[in-house]
């Protein structure tokens, strides 16, 4: 068996069922080329409220689980809403649990918008500024504007307008291309690769 192409990990920014933020990328995993190891992280909701007290090991649990999988990934994926202005709390919060890791140094990185032409400038920004802090490499390539609606998704909740998929492709394969730029970090004993 052949190694993957690249390991990409999905975030999202919303804890909503019907978000169209997890429907783009759950359909850039269903749409991924052949090769590429794609996932969701769907632990949003599980993690504790940052608190810098508890950024230590042993770490809680699903903190542990999302440094884990941002480690094993060649590139992380974001897309996310726009909450009154801002990034939504609980999607800042696990921004915020990656700050005290090394994992995001170097990562390269990637994020699509699947607002209203108009909307959700102040979400991006607010997350270009938490990349850098952290330490991530921002692919421009992998950045994209892609606004959807409601009704261009299919009864299993995946995007199906056809430029939406073009597009999502050429932001994987843009971060797949993308040569990491910083030291790899070591996984925590005890977590499996």
């Amino acid at each position: 068996m052949t190694s993957p192409t690249a390991r990409i990990l999905l975030i999202t920014g919303s804890t909503r069922q019907a978000s169209t933020n997890t429907a783009a990328l759950r359909t850039a995993q269903s749409v991924a080329p052949h090769g590429f190891d794609v996932r969701l992280f769907d632990g949003l909701s599980t993690l504790p409220a940052f608190n810098p007290d508890d950024d230590h090991d042993p770490l809680p649990e699903p903190v542990a689980e999302l440094r884990q999988q941002i480690c094993i990934a060649d590139a992380v994926l974001f897309c996310t809403p726009e909450y009154a202005g801002a990034l939504p709390g609980s999607f800042k919060n696990l921004l915020d649990w990656t700050v005290g890791g090394a994992e995001m140094s170097g990562k390269p990185v990637g994020w699509i918008s699947v607002a209203a032409p108009g909307r959700g400038e102040n979400a991006l920004a607010s997350l270009e500024t938490v990349l850098g802090y952290v330490g991530a490499e921002v692919v421009h390539g992998a950045t994209a504007r892609l606004p959807i609606r409601r009704d261009d998704l299919d009864a299993e909740g995946l995007v199906v307008d056809h430029d939406f998929r073009v597009q999502v492709i050429a932001v994987l394969k843009a971060l797949a291309a993308h040569p990491r730029t910083g030291e790899e970090p070591v996984l925590p004993p005890g977590l499996p690769s």
